[in-house]
């Protein structure tokens, strides 16, 4: 155990930690980019998929456990990922107290740069997210528990809402491209040979996943979605 704290008060485990938290949080967004989806094959499907990851693990486990168990995790996995990314940041200012007198960045990217910001938007975004569509404490339009397809179209149908949600996971993704990318190196992954192949990915995963979550608010906005 005291091995374990050693590490997490270095750099290299704070990374760590980052990189870890990361992958589970990407691989969480991923699969529920693809539950989002559902959406499109109508009421009864989204309808259906949102009942079955309430009654997951029905009869041996109780209602909602499998999912607030892991919502559990995924809150964890925030708090360690904040947290060790708000350790290195100030590690990292903390070295260099006064600032260039004029720095011209020519390695990072937008992306980079706008890592922290990203976050602290992210997660303004996934409290308002959670009350207004999981427990239906903010109500732009009628909302009705379990009735998922009817709560998105009522919500979606207000420009206002649709396009705040369209803002929101263009952030998410410029947060991810630069994630992914980082979490190849953290985890000793990137290499010259495979490194235009490993952003690639980075790059075409954030695309996937900002127009699977966008294509969503903007069919109900156009009114694609009935």
């Amino acid at each position: 155990m005291s091995r374990v704290r050693t590490l997490l008060r270095t750099a290299v485990g704070l990374k760590f930690v980052v990189a870890t938290t990361g992958l589970i949080l990407f691989g969480w967004v991923a699969m529920h980019m693809l539950g989002n989806l559902k959406t499109f094959l109508g009421a009864e499907a989204i309808d259906s998929y949102a009942e079955g990851l309430r009654t997951l693990g029905h009869p041996f486990l109780p209602h909602g456990f499998a999912l607030w168990g892991s919502r559990l995790v995924l809150l964890l996995c925030v708090v360690l990922h904040v947290g060790a990314a708000a350790r290195l940041t100030a590690r990292n200012r903390a070295a260099r107290p006064i600032p260039y007198a004029h720095s011209v960045p020519k390695e990072s990217s937008f992306s980079s740069r706008f890592m922290l910001v990203s976050g602290a938007i992210l997660l303004v975004y996934v409290v308002l997210h959670v009350l207004h569509l999981t427990t239906g404490t903010i109500r732009p339009a009628p909302f009705e528990h379990g009735e998922v397809y009817g709560n998105l179209q009522g919500s979606f149908r207000i420009a206002a809402v649709a396009l705040f949600y369209v803002g929101a996971v263009a952030v998410l993704a410029l947060h991810l491209y630069h994630g992914v990318w980082s979490l190849f190196q953290t985890l000793g992954l990137d290499n010259p040979d495979r490194n235009p192949k490993l952003r690639a990915f980075a790059a075409g995963s954030a695309i996937a996943l900002f127009a699977g979550f966008a294509s969503v608010p903007v069919a109900f906005l156009v009114g694609a979605l009935r």
